[in-house]
């Protein structure tokens, strides 16, 4: 199932994709079926009720009918959910390896990859607040003169946990999404030579993408493996699979978890499949340009950049 948050007719609905082509409002179907629920008002109560949401919606979509059904160019897409917490992680050795040979050419410094790289997951706190959803415009930082993309699986949490074993990670997972992590390289650079960060290389209003589904966990196997592909105004810039993680989520969620609790509705990236960034292949953005990154079974995240005069 497919699940994605949309604005139509001045209200913010939750749907189920029935197609590409159409969607259904699960709330209006959830009021037609009699059911006395508020589980389908936001994808944060639908994730907070964990397999029961997921039962109903599965009951409701089996119930379609004209009456709950939207056509998708009626719709404004929003992120499926604005993460409670936003963690992105650095997990695909092909992307580390390209992006350090073309950083060091731009700066004249050698980077290696350190040991801890394959040891643990890699992972920095982003701005959970900085989200838009599928077609949003991405806007330019001003101090920036390379802006990039980042073609990311994450993974949504659906329950909270403390100290996860990695071979328990699939059951606290509720779904997966597409992310682009926009990125100010030349910012990204000049910070991370003081050895923290990533901060304004990362961290401006429209800098994360998000959707536009959430592929419910159901769908896939764990690890997940699915075909990822990048491209700039119709040209593939690159992609991969996310079978290809060094880490994988079951990894990830055991050292996040690590005297930590996670919780219901965060969103953690899995970082950037190899030539899945312009970095890596010594292409950049620019105005005007329309980005498309497709994540198999998920669909296509669309953004457009603009750049403010």
């Amino acid at each position: 199932m497919r699940l994605g948050t949309v604005f139509h007719e001045g209200k913010v609905k939750v749907v189920a994709a029935l197609d590409d082509e159409t969607l259904m409002d699960l709330d209006r179907a959830a009021e037609l079926a009699r059911y006395e629920t508020d589980t389908f008002t936001s994808m944060q109560k639908v994730i907070d009720q964990g397999d029961y949401g997921l039962e109903m919606a599965t009951h409701l979509l089996r119930r379609a009918n004209r009456r709950t059904v939207i056509r998708v160019e009626e719709v404004t897409f929003l992120p499926p959910l604005m993460p409670v917490q936003f963690r992105d992680c650095l997990v695909f050795e092909e992307h580390l390896k390209n992006s350090f040979a073309q950083a060091g050419r731009l700066s004249g410094r050698r980077f290696e990859i350190p040991q801890v790289w394959y040891d643990q997951p890699i992972y920095y706190k982003g701005n959970r607040m900085s989200f838009v959803g599928h077609g949003a415009d991405v806007i330019w930082p001003a101090y920036s003169e390379h802006l990039d993309i980042e073609l990311e699986l994450a993974a949504v949490i659906g329950r909270h946990g403390k100290d996860i074993r990695p071979e328990e990670a699939a059951d606290y997972i509720f779904g997966y999404t597409i992310l682009n992590d926009f990125s100010a390289r030349d910012a990204q650079m000049a910070e991370m030579a003081g050895q923290l960060g990533p901060a304004k290389g990362k961290d401006f209003d429209t800098g994360n993408a998000l959707g536009p589904f959430i592929l419910t966990a159901d769908e896939v196997g764990h690890p997940v493996a699915l075909r990822m592909e990048a491209r700039v105004n119709g040209e593939i810039w690159g992609g991969g699979t996310s079978a290809d993680m060094h880490h994988d989520f079951g990894a990830i969620l055991a050292h996040v978890s690590a005297s930590e609790t996670i919780w219901p509705g965060e969103v953690i990236g899995s970082g950037t499949v190899g030539t899945g960034c312009g970095l890596e292949t010594g292409r950049r953005l620019a105005p005007g340009d329309v980005v498309e990154l497709e994540i198999e079974k998920i669909g296509v995240l669309r953004n457009r950049i603009v750049r403010p005069e």
